[in-house]
């Protein structure tokens, strides 16, 4: 019977708490790869550009150093995390807009400001999704 409670409590715990991927932006993204990587950027990638993610892609075809390829992989799933969330925001929300702003205009940025607003209102889900998107 014991078990059975622990066991309840941890998935209401999980239930509770929404998941949050770690997700950057870009600037975010060239200052951990500038400081993990940047011997490693210099040697083999000094004429990549910044665009499309040039550095990145460079990196990842050269012989970089191990603190190098973790900061690489991590900046890389991050950024995933955050376009992911941007594409997966609008559907994630649209009860919360249907419920929270039924008069606001689309556009402009107009329902986005509408959601912050009503934050403690909005689903988990929604303000999850809000946070991950990088949009608070």
């Amino acid at each position: 019977m014991r078990r059975l409670f622990s066991a309840i409590a941890i998935a209401m715990t999980f239930l509770i708490v929404p998941a949050q991927a770690q997700t950057i932006g870009y600037a975010d993204a060239i200052d951990i790869l500038s400081q993990s990587c940047g011997e490693d950027i210099q040697r083999h990638c000094s004429t990549a550009t910044l665009a499309n993610f040039g550095i990145g892609d460079c990196l990842r075809r050269s012989a970089i150093s191990n603190s190098c390829s973790t900061a690489l992989t991590r900046v890389t799933a991050s950024l995933q995390a955050r376009q992911e969330a941007q594409a997966n925001a609008e559907r994630i929300c649209a009860t919360d807009v249907r419920r929270l702003c039924p008069m606001t205009e689309a556009g402009r940025g107009r329902i986005l400001r509408c959601l912050l607003k009503a934050s403690p209102s909005a689903s988990a889900a929604c303000n999850t999704a809000i946070t991950n998107a990088g949009w608070r």
